[in-house]
C-alpha cells in the first residue's frame, strides 16, 4: 500500500536520486487499548492517555472473561472478571436465549459508558472495542451453539456463526454496545469462528498438535456447518487431506463469517452512523480466533483490519493483509516483548503497509518498562516517522533507510 493513498507526498532529489516522502501527519494513527476498570476511579488514567501520545483508546464494551493486572490503579492490583459481560446496561426482552451479563466486579450500572464520557470530556477519542462470538459462560448454558470438532467435542468458548441464533446475538450485542454511546470507531473482534487453539483454563493444548491436525480440530462439524466429522477425523489420522476438498470446507467457514459480519456491520452503522469500522482479522484464511481468517470481501466491507503482529517477525502477514485493504498492526507492549526491539519493530511493519498502530494494552503494562522511559510515546514517534521511496525501492523509515530485516 503507498502513503499516496492516505496523504500527499513530497519529492525532492538528493544526488540526482528521486525520493518521495509521505507526510504522515494526519494519516498515521496510534491508538492503545484498555478496560473499562482502568478508566474508572482513577483520575491518572486521562493524564497518562495525554502524556503517552496516542489518537484514541480502544475500550472494551463487550468483553470475555479475565484476570486482569491492573498495576497503575490507585486502589486495586487485580480484577477477576469470571465470565463474558457487556459493559453497557443490559435491557430485558430484546435477546432470545443468549443473554448476556453485566459485570458484577464494576461497582457502576453502565461502566463502558461512564469510562467514555470520562475519556470525552477531556478530550480524548474513544473506539469501542467489541468481543463477539467468544463468550465461554453462554457456551456451557447453550452448547448446542458451539463450535464441535471432528470427534464431537464441543469448544464451550465459541460460540458458532454458521447458527442464526449466533448471528442475531452479536448483532444485537454490537448494538447495545453501542447505544447512544459517543464513540468515533469500533473495533470488532472474534466476529468469526473460534478454533481449537484458546488461552485459557489453565491450557494445556499449545504444542500438541502440528499445523495440520490443528487446522482440522478448529473446522466445526456442528449440524448448521453440515461437515462430515468422519471425513475430518480419517483426514486427521492420516495426516493429509484430498486436494481440493479443504476449498469446499473454507468456503462453509468463510460463508457464515460473512454472514455474521454483515448482520454486526448492519446493526453497527444504524446506531453509530459515523464511526469507523476495524475488523480483527488475519491475512491467512484458515485462521480461528481473536482474529479470524479474512474472507475475499472482508477487506472491503471495512474501514481498516487490525493484523495480529505481536510477534518481531510478523510483517509478512501484515503485508499481505496490505494488498487486501487499509491495515492497522496490533503490537504488544507486554512481555515477552522486548521493549527495545518494539520500535524497530513498528518500523517494519509502517514499511509493510500498516497506515495504524493499535498498541496492548495501556491498564496492562508494566511502570517500570512501559512508562518510564514512556514506551507508547517511543513507539508513536517511530511510527509517525516519515516514510521514503528510494527510487525503485520499497517504503521505508525516513531516519533509517534501512531498518533491520526490511530489504
Amino acid at each position: 500500500m503507498s502513503p499516496d493513498e492516505g496523504a500527499a507526498a513530497t519529492d525532492f532529489a538528493d544526488d540526482g536520486t528521486r525520493t518521495r516522502v509521505a507526510d504522515t501527519g494526519t494519516w498515521a494513527r496510534v491508538s492503545a487499548h484498555a478496560y473499562p476498570w482502568d478508566v474508572l476511579d482513577d483520575p491518572g488514567f486521562v493524564d497518562r492517555v495525554q502524556e503517552s501520545g496516542v489518537d484514541a483508546v480502544t475500550l472494551a464494551m463487550s468483553y470475555h472473561s479475565t484476570r486482569a493486572a491492573t498495576p497503575l490503579h490507585p486502589t486495586r492490583r487485580l480484577v477477576d472478571a469470571r465470565y463474558a459481560a457487556l459493559y453497557r446496561p443490559v435491557r430485558p426482552g430484546i435477546w432470545g436465549r443468549l443473554v448476556p451479563l453485566t459485570p458484577d466486579w464494576c461497582a457502576v450500572p453502565d461502566p463502558g459508558g461512564e469510562a467514555v464520557s470520562i475519556l470525552r470530556s477531556s478530550g480524548i477519542m474513544v473506539n469501542a472495542w467489541l468481543v463477539l462470538a467468544h463468550n465461554t459462560r453462554l457456551g456451557r448454558l447453550h452448547p448446542d451453539v458451539t463450535v464441535r470438532n471432528c470427534f464431537g467435542e464441543r469448544y464451550p468458548y465459541a460460540l458458532c456463526p454458521s447458527w442464526a441464533e449466533v448471528v442475531d446475538h452479536c448483532a444485537t450485542l454490537a448494538a447495545e454496545a453501542l447505544r447512544d454511546l459517543p464513540v468515533s470507531g469500533v473495533s470488532l473482534e472474534s466476529c468469526g469462528q473460534m478454533g481449537v487453539a484458546h488461552l485459557g483454563c489453565h491450557e494445556k493444548t499449545e504444542g500438541a498438535y502440528p499445523p495440520l491436525q490443528q487446522r482440522l480440530l478448529s473446522i466445526c462439524c456442528c449440524p448448521a456447518c453440515g461437515v462430515d466429522p468422519e471425513l475430518v477425523r480419517a483426514w486427521f489420522r492420516a495426516g493429509a487431506v484430498p486436494e481440493g476438498v479443504e476449498d469446499a470446507i473454507l468456503q462453509v467457514r468463510h460463508a457464515a463469517t460473512d454472514r455474521l459480519r454483515a448482520a454486526v456491520l448492519s446493526a453497527v452503522r444504524e446506531v453509530a452512523p459515523d464511526a469507523a469500522v476495524t475488523l480483527h482479522g488475519h491475512p491467512d484464511p484458515w485462521a480461528t480466533g481473536p482474529s479470524p481468517g479474512l474472507t475475499p470481501t472482508a477487506s472491503s466491507d471495512v474501514d481498516t483490519v487490525l493484523v495480529p503482529a505481536w510477534a518481531t517477525d510478523t510483517q509478512d502477514a501484515v503485508a499481505r493483509a496490505a494488498r487486501m485493504g487499509k491495515v492497522a498492526a496490533y503490537v504488544t507492549v507486554l512481555p515477552p516483548a522486548q521493549p527495545a526491539a518494539l520500535p524497530d519493530h513498528v518500523r517494519r511493519l509502517r514499511a509493510a503497509g500498516a497506515t495504524e498502530l493499535a498498541l496492548y494494552h495501556l491498564g496492562l503494562a508494566n511502570p517500570e518498562t512501559a512508562w518510564s522511559p514512556p514506551l507508547f510515546t517511543e513507539l508513536g514517534r517511530a511510527f509517525r516517522e516519515p516514510m521514503v521511496e528510494p527510487s525503485g525501492g520499497p517504503w521505508v523509515p525516513a531516519k533509517s533507510w534501512q531498518v533491520s530485516g526490511l530489504t
